[in-house]
């Protein structure tokens, strides 16, 4: 192997997820799909095959995009559907364990009660970022998809655990019912506990050194890549949950950032940085799943010796009846659940509901596995504690490959169709709380520009000037208020003005920026000065975009 080949493969990977994206929009498949299938073209390319190691993949791709969904995803409605979420994540997980590794072993004998059970754990995580990309084309009801997202977010963690644990019987031969509830809490709340340690101390530390000696920008930037590793490596020494210290960290994130003690300029070059971590990440993930799908399917003919059949074609009956088994399962517990929440609801208020099926299908379809699965069940042991081969793990993989494609696929071309039309109960609306701290935070500003104008006017003799000048700056707050107050109708006929203003300033920065740079390239204006221009141009078009 060349010095340079996994140099040319990963760029050949960031060159796919470039393309997936191009390809999706011509094609109109969902992305994910896309790019496993330009995976599986760069793995028939010749050049330097990736050996995928679970143990760097987790390390490399799951702290940041983990560590980032808990930073974003929305404390309040998570909180608010916590039910339905540890139901998913936790209580849907021990079924899927239980019922479908007794499934996998009454259906294939051949594969040990053990490695049935620890198949079913790594099958049991779903991926959120493919069913997002997939709802492009018909979007999934926001509080849906924040469900989908805390399940996502928890299942990935007791799916890993459960494996780990069923791995460990078929490994010592023995199981403990007492030791596995004593494992899975210390693995649990210990990974917690380093997570939120770990950005609790961190920002802090950082915090400290930027009182003293200024906050410097890009290193601010650099020490929020670098936590989701600390804290993912953190609990990795200490045995913890690696994954649930990441999630942790990126939670007590977002209660840290609400200090508002960062500068601006530093929140806005972050936040950049982490979309372009997340669109790369998410992009080669899908990539590298592709690419490992041709070396699966060349085993196809040796792997399903394994079952007693001669022919390979039983292995797809084996992965169509998985992927039913997982689906029937996962529709039942989500229609009983629902059935549970609107029984509790009508007690509580006793308004009739009724469960509409669709959404119940759009949940179960939702369930798709992703990359996380395949990386999972490569960390299954290559042999026994005595040294022979560990039973049917070959299997397990193809299982656990063709188990994700055909639920991206289902998934791809059942979940448009079913969300389409579909009725739900309207979002409450917090329109009011949006004015109400608008209105709040421009109050306040009134009473800073005040206080700033007296301090600074103080004594001079031109202290009319300051006057004038904090007089045109509260006017902008007051006519904030002003518009608040008012009734609705005329607060309709400000936000379409505000509408009109927003698209008349666009096309004014517009203009701003195809003049600066005009006079640039005639070399009317150095190069550094039309970059600064160009740059406010840009802040303030982001503004109103």
């Amino acid at each position: 192997m060349a010095p340079l080949d996994p140099v040319i493969t990963s760029l050949f990977f960031l060159l796919a997820v470039v393309i997936s994206g191009i390809l999706a929009r011509v094609t109109r498949l969902p992305l994910p799909l896309v790019q496993i299938g330009l995976g599986a073209a760069i793995a028939l390319l010749e050049i330097q095959a990736v050996e995928l190691r679970p143990e760097l993949f987790f390390l490399l791709f799951l702290p940041p995009l983990l560590f980032l969904d808990g930073w974003r995803i929305p404390k309040g409605d998570l909180l608010r559907d916590r039910a339905a979420v540890l139901a998913l994540a936790i209580g849907l997980v021990v079924l899927t364990v239980l019922g479908l590794g007794w499934f996998i072993h009454w259906m294939i004998p051949a594969v040990p009660l053990a490695v049935a059970f620890a198949l079913a754990a790594i099958i049991s995580p779903t991926d959120p970022i493919a069913v997002s990309a997939i709802s492009a084309r018909a979007p999934i009801p926001k509080r849906m998809m924040h469900i989908l997202e805390g399940e996502a977010l928890l299942n990935d963690a007791s799916g890993l655990v459960c494996m780990r644990l069923a791995v460990a019987a078929m490994l010592t031969g023995g199981f403990s019912v007492q030791q596995a509830v004593l494992s899975f809490l210390w693995l649990a709340l210990g990974g917690v506990a380093v997570g939120v340690g770990v950005t609790l101390g961190v920002s802090r530390a950082k915090q400290w050194v930027s009182d003293r000696l200024g906050e410097d920008t890009g290193a601010q930037v650099l020490v929020s890549l670098l936590m989701p590793f600390a804290a993912y490596l953190a609990a990795e020494r200490l045995h913890c949950s690696a994954i649930l210290a990441a999630v942790a960290a990126g939670v007590t994130m977002s209660f840290t950032e609400q200090t508002g003690l960062a500068l601006a300029a530093t929140r806005v070059r972050r936040t950049a940085v982490w979309d372009t971590v997340q669109f790369t990440a998410n992009g080669v993930i899908f990539v590298l799943l592709g690419e490992q799908m041709p070396a699966l399917l060349s085993k196809a003919a040796k792997t399903v010796k394994t079952t007693g059949h001669a022919e390979a074609w039983w292995l797809a009956i084996y992965v169509l009846a998985i992927v039913a088994a997982l689906g029937a399962m996962r529709f039942a517990w989500v229609w009983m659940s629902f059935r549970w929440t609107l029984f509790r609801a009508r007690r509580r208020d006793a308004v009739s509901q009724t469960a509409d099926w669709r959404l119940i299908a759009a949940m179960t379809l939702a369930g798709v596995r992703g990359a996380i699965t395949l990386a999972g069940v490569l960390t299954l042991p290559l042999h026994l504690h005595d040294g022979t081969a560990f039973p049917a793990r070959n299997l397990a993989i193809f299982l656990a490959g063709g188990v994700i494609l055909v639920s991206l696929v289902v998934a791809s071309v059942g979940l448009p169709r079913v969300l389409e039309g579909l009725k739900i109960p309207p979002e409450p609306s917090r329109q009011v709380e949006i004015d109400e701290a608008r209105v709040a935070a421009a109050q306040a500003a009134i009473q800073a520009i005040e206080g700033a104008q007296h301090a600074l006017a103080e004594g001079r003799a031109d202290a009319d000037l300051y006057a004038g000048a904090a007089a045109r700056v509260m006017q902008l707050y007051r006519q904030r208020i002003d518009a608040r107050a008012r009734g609705p109708e005329a607060l309709a006929l400000d936000q379409q003005i505000d509408q009109i203003e927003r698209k008349l300033r666009l096309a004014g920065l517009a203009a701003e920026r195809a003049e600066i740079f005009r006079r640039a390239r005639a070399r009317e204006l150095e190069d550094e000065e039309a970059r600064r221009l160009v740059r406010e141009i840009d802040l303030l078009e982001a503004r109103y975009s």
